[in-house]
């Protein structure tokens, strides 16, 4: 079991329990450890962070702990998360390290774990670090005199990942005439997103440019929109681009101002993908979050669903095992296997423009592809943490209700991975009708749970 890992890597509140420089650098010793074994040459693993203050310490902690353990530590700077999957890969480093809380406010922060070929660890791999960061093992493996590790800072990995990203677009294609409004979110793609849209020929409005270790994500970037909104309808841009902290989702906004998500994405590019001949199996996977309509838009040009819990953790998982190349999450984390291990949201707004570029259709027409079923969540908290299966009565009231729908709308159930809440979502063509159902299990859950 893993205590100190949540759903995508360690995260909490900076220079606070697990979030401080010893965790840190015990991590770094024990990753370093994981990743030293059976190598002819000295291993190297390298570390790369968003824009937050805390940053700096993280990153100087884990580099510490890591050359501890006699590994070299190759340091690219700012940068987004896929980049590290990416270099990590590219240059053959044995393992990659990003320090980030991604969408999270400045305070906190986190670190994600990369291996050598660039995929998020299994489970079983977070808890041998874990089991190691608990052991006397380390204290015992660290060497002396020329044994040590080194740092060194690679001031070329920009550059690698720029040409790696124009490289996914079609060389037959550029964005000549188009005026896109680019929000980075005051995060790690604000040097590197608008080099890769202004290269392929983009006229590019930027926002969210201006990182100053305590503004990122900061009522701007993917969860705050509605700044890049009013500056596409203002400048009649054809579309708009938002990115988190450390640039793995994207949000856009099509030519009228309207949000185009994550769900609506994966059935644009899942349409043009199948037309071609492209989508592997016909299939896309996507966590039990996304919408219905996005399953009904697949079944309606030929192609199928498949679920998998929430995190893009799972939907890689997912496609790794059965071949799959293309899925995400409704929240705009898209991975294109194709081209890239983890969710991109610069390559993602990449492979969109390509069909509006191919297509010659303006995103809002893109976008009808799909229709969005209505969807209430609630959160219920509670004192401390519950499962759902102990709670009485549960199953048979969800499932009273899923007959009541009669297969024209759906009920997700499911507790918080880090904090004592269960969240209900509820789906269906009534609005009305759905939101009652919601509040009635809600309900049932705080009478169950209460005192």
């Amino acid at each position: 079991m893993r205590k100190l890992f949540g759903t995508d890597g360690v995260r909490g509140l900076a220079n606070e329990y697990p979030m401080t420089t010893d965790v840190a650098m015990n991590l770094g010793r024990a990753v370093a450890y994981c990743f030293r074994n059976g190598r002819n040459r000295r291993p190297r693993i390298l570390i790369g962070k968003d824009t937050r203050l805390s940053c700096y310490m993280l990153e100087n902690a884990m580099a510490a702990g890591i050359c501890s353990m006699g590994v070299d530590v190759l340091l690219v700077g700012p940068m987004p998360t896929p980049a590290i999957a990416f270099l990590t890969e590219s240059m053959r480093a044995d393992a990659g390290v990003v320090i980030s809380a991604s969408h999270n406010p400045y305070q906190d922060n986190g670190i994600k774990l990369f291996s050598h070929d660039g995929f998020k660890l299994p489970d079983h791999m977070e808890a041998r670090i874990e089991e190691l960061m608990d052991s006397e093992t380390l204290s015992k493996e660290m060497p002396t005199g020329t044994g040590v590790g080194k740092a060194y800072r690679i001031d070329d990995a920009r550059g690698r990942y720029i040409v790696f990203l124009k490289h996914t677009f079609p060389k037959e294609l550029a964005l000549d005439g188009l005026k896109i409004v680019l929000d980075c979110a005051n995060g790690a793609t604000y040097k590197v997103a608008p080099s890769v849209f202004e290269e392929l020929g983009a006229n590019v409005i930027k926002i969210g440019i201006s990182p100053n270790g305590t503004n990122i994500n900061k009522k701007c970037g993917a969860l705050y929109p509605e700044k890049m909104q009013k500056e596409v309808k203002d400048s009649g841009a054809d579309m708009g681009i938002a990115l988190d902290g450390d640039g793995d989702r994207v949000i856009v906004v099509d030519e009228k101002g309207n949000i185009v998500d994550g769900d609506h994405i994966m059935a644009i590019c899942a349409n043009h993908m199948i037309k071609n001949r492209q989508l592997n199996y016909n299939t896309v996977v996507a966590t039990v979050m996304s919408n219905m309509g996005l399953e009904k838009a697949l079944d309606n040009m030929g192609g199928r669903l498949i679920r998998t819990n929430v995190g893009d953790r799972y939907v890689v998982e997912a496609m790794k095992k059965k071949g799959y190349n293309f899925g995400g999450e409704q929240s705009g984390h898209l991975v294109f296997m194709d081209h890239i291990t983890t969710g991109d949201g610069i390559l993602a707004a990449l492979q969109l423009l390509a069909v509006m570029q191919v297509t010659k259709r303006p995103l809002s027409e893109l976008a009808s592809v799909m229709d969005t079923y209505p969807q209430i969540l609630c959160n219920v908290r509670m004192d401390t943490k519950k499962d759902i299966e102990d709670i009485q009565g549960l199953p048979e009231i969800a499932q009273n209700f899923e007959n009541e729908l009669n297969g024209k709308g759906r009920i997700l159930i499911r507790p918080s991975g880090t904090e004592p809440v269960i969240r209900v979502m509820v789906e269906g063509e009534n609005t009305e009708k759905i939101k009652d159902i919601a509040l009635a299990i809600a309900d049932h859950i705080k009478k169950q749970t209460e005192g």
